[in-house]
């Protein structure tokens, strides 16, 4: 088990590097985060294309502010929050736009991480999970109920059961009262499952019909 003060220590020193200018210090800040922001923004906006272009602007703001990064917080607690603003940004511009919300669910898969937490909560005391569908029809079901989440829960739920971030991270990363994440949270996963079950029973009708 790794030591916490060393991993500060050595993040400490990577942030030094990237306050520093070092080429080669964004390029590996780019490779460890650049497919989780891109998953986490994808989930949140539903567009492949603006999710491609969020997940630049991060990592330009990143490179802009980073001499504004105190390591009060992780540096990966730092990026998803500015990855979450950007990414409400830009769906309070599209809502005022009048473009709502458009899902790409047919591509999410081959371009986002794995579901993690997010599979066992959405299948979590459903009757007989492992007879109503297959391992990959259910991983299907849980993108699109999690697309189907209130934008308020569904950031929640990513962050907490796909991007596997502690509450008090995602408290930090959202800016909202810990009491407020735990309870939104807890109200996501119930939405979740209440989708995911009825997926799954209509898939069962659909097949006996």
């Amino acid at each position: 088990m790794s030591d916490p003060a060393d991993e500060r220590a050595e993040e400490s020193a990577f942030v030094a590097r990237l306050v520093a200018r070092d080429e080669s210090a964004y390029n590996e800040l780019f490779e460890l985060y650049e497919r989780r922001v891109f998953a986490l923004v994808f989930r949140m906006l539903g567009r492949r294309a603006e999710a491609e272009e969020i997940t630049q602007d991060v990592f330009v703001q990143v490179f802009r502010t980073i001499e504004s990064f105190r390591g009060e917080a992780k540096l990966s607690t730092w990026l998803f929050r500015i990855a979450v603003n950007l990414s409400k940004n830009r769906m309070k511009y599209n809502a005022r736009r009048g473009a709502g919300r458009q899902t790409e669910l047919e591509t999410a898969g081959d371009a986002s991480i794995a579901l993690g937490d997010a599979q066992a909560v959405g299948s979590a005391r459903l009757a007989r999970p492992d007879e109503a569908v297959e391992t990959g029809q259910l991983e299907s079901l849980v993108r699109r109920a999690i697309e189907e989440l209130e934008p308020e829960h569904r950031q929640l739920v990513i962050l907490r059961d796909v991007e596997d971030l502690s509450y008090e991270e995602i408290a930090e990363v959202t800016g909202l009262m810990l009491g407020t994440v735990k309870s939104r949270i807890h109200r996501g996963r119930a939405q979740l499952r209440e989708r995911v079950e009825r997926m799954m029973i209509a898939n069962i009708r659909g097949r006996a019909e």
